[in-house]
């Protein structure tokens, strides 16, 4: 239903990686879909066919106004064919933002719910209210990390993957990272980055691996040190490490999730953390479409495809 395009491996050029002895390349998921990119193609791929075997017409999920996910679940129900609602946490968004709008334009129907409310969106009661008002739908999660979402994510390795000693991933909800663990070879170490403040990530990661039964051939390990203030929240040093690296290497990183893990790779790569002679791949999950939102929000321009 999804159809993607060749996903690049681009190896990156520089002189610290010649002095540390490694070598880096980035997986440039960004380039795999124009509207449903990044790692919400592999989210997505198999919740919408499940929802078109059951026979469904529309597609009900959650998130912020600014959310990557609601972009792409937007994007993709249209070009499936299906209708959309989007459930949006905070009764004063903008619904004229970038993403909210594209949205709209992609025939989203938003509907939105103040803070409270929205905490209790796992509840049987509100998802009862909510069939009553939208009718019958198949529910994707906010983020869209379920079991579906797992199955499509550890498709993004590929064999392009197999000859890396390190892969890494920005991490959020925890799902692509569960995908990507669940594929890794028995030489491999799995690095994700959590955007999040706070050290539950942890605990939140065990478990989605141990609910869809994830016994990883590799390592894994999840750094918290690169949040730079939790979601959403940024410094400017990322800001200047982001414009640094697309003037580098003409590859563009969003601030809430691959302009953390970029950086966090190479602060480690300058501490020496990687052993001369390790190939680290960077797992470049999308998530542009909210540069643009970023620069409404802060006046800041960042750099976009």
């Amino acid at each position: 239903m999804l159809h993607p395009e060749l996903i690049a491996l681009q190896h990156l050029t520089h002189s610290l990686l010649e002095e540390k002895g490694i070598q880096v390349a980035v997986l440039r998921l960004d380039q795999i879909h124009p509207l449903v990119s990044g790692n919400k193609f592999f989210k997505l791929k198999y919740n919408l066919e499940e929802a078109k075997r059951q026979g469904k017409k529309t597609i009900l999920t959650f998130g912020g106004a600014f959310s990557n996910h609601i972009y792409a679940t937007a994007s993709g129900a249209q070009l499936a064919g299906f209708h959309s609602v989007g459930i949006i946490r905070g009764k004063d968004s903008d619904q004229n933002n970038p993403t909210l709008a594209h949205a709209q334009k992609m025939g989203m129907q938003l509907h939105f719910v103040d803070r409270e409310s929205y905490r209790n969106k796992n509840s049987s009661e509100f998802l009862e209210d909510l069939k009553a008002q939208f009718g019958d739908f198949y529910l994707i999660p906010e983020g869209g990390t379920n079991e579906l979402a797992i199955q499509g994510t550890k498709e993004i390795p590929g064999d392009q993957a197999h000859d890396f000693t390190h892969l890494c991933v920005c991490v959020g909800t925890g799902g692509t990272f569960a995908g990507i663990a669940s594929s890794l070879k028995n030489h491999q170490n799995l690095i994700g980055f959590s955007s999040l403040k706070g050290e539950f990530i942890h605990q939140e990661t065990a478990n989605l691996l141990e609910s869809n039964q994830i016994h990883a051939a590799g390592s894994f390990e999840i750094k918290t040190d690169y949040h730079f203030g939790g979601y959403g929240k940024h410094k400017p040093e990322l800001i200047e490490f982001i414009t640094w690296f697309y003037g580098e290497f003409e590859i563009p990183l969003d601030p809430i999730y691959t302009g953390k893990m970029a950086f966090g790779i190479w602060d480690l790569i300058k501490k020496d953390h990687f052993h001369p002679g390790s190939k680290i791949l960077l797992i470049h999950t999308g998530g542009l479409q909210g540069n643009a939102g970023f620069a409404t929000q802060t006046g800041i321009n960042l750099p976009i495809l």
